[in-house]
């Protein structure tokens, strides 16, 4: 079975240099960051198309390997980074664009294929009108599950105990890590901060049509601070 799935999602990475001083300005705050971002996907003159692009700041890469900050942009359209005209800003010239409808054979995805997949996220509840960070390897692992159901994916070891509650003493092949928050201040002078951690782990597919629509969407808030993207590899 084949999703029928004419969308596009291209994959790139390009490395900073803090040498820059707009490179240092947008490291250090998320949402300059995706504001000179957006610059690749849209003229001067024009907004970036509302969710457009989708990114996340790897932040456990070898440093020896390679010493430039790498951020990885998956994105509608492909970029054109020769519109940013920040001289310095990047650390290089990029790697060409990926088609990841066509190198991950997306198009013929089926129900049952595994993943290796990463995830920045903001897994949270909503009390009194106000998102929540949780705090729990164990509530995090939970709202992962659900978030699972809700974009057809499984998590592999996961074990239920009754209708009412099927993440509980989930064992999930996933591992947590970089528990952080992330700050940034808009253009108007406002200031939002944001809980995240880094999954790592194992998904199976459910759900072709919902799963690729994940993988272009994202998943949860956050995506203008460099949370959502899920990047995957797939399993032989």
């Amino acid at each position: 079975m084949t999703t029928g799935n004419d969308k596009s999602i291209f994959l790139s990475r390009i490395h900073l240099d803090p040498r820059c001083r707009d490179a240092r300005r947008d490291l250090a705050n998320p949402y300059e960051l995706h504001s000179t971002l957006c610059r690749a996907f849209s003229e001067s003159e024009k907004k970036c198309p509302e969710g457009e692009f989708l990114w996340r700041l790897e932040s456990d890469i070898n440093l020896r390997e390679c010493p430039w900050p790498r951020i990885i942009v998956q994105s509608r359209s492909m970029p054109e980074w020769t519109r940013i005209e920040i001289k310095g800003w990047l650390a290089g010239s990029p790697d060409p664009s990926i088609d990841l409808i066509e190198r991950l054979k997306l198009d013929e995805l089926k129900a049952g294929q595994r993943f290796r997949f990463r995830l920045r996220a903001n897994p949270c509840v909503t009390r009194q009108k106000k998102r929540l960070g949780l705090l729990q390897a164990g509530d995090q692992k939970k709202w992962l599950a659900r978030k699972g159901e809700q974009h057809g994916f499984s998590l592999p070891g996961l074990e239920f105990n009754d209708s009412s509650d099927k993440a509980s003493n989930a064992d999930i092949d996933v591992e947590i890590s970089q528990e952080q928050m992330l700050s940034g201040s808009k253009r108007d002078g406002s200031e939002i901060s944001i809980f995240s951690v880094l999954y790592d782990g194992i998904l199976v597919v459910s759900d072709p049509d919902k799963f690729l629509t994940a993988l272009q969407n994202g998943i949860g808030h956050g995506k203008a601070l460099g949370i959502g993207l899920l990047s995957v590899i797939p399993l032989k």
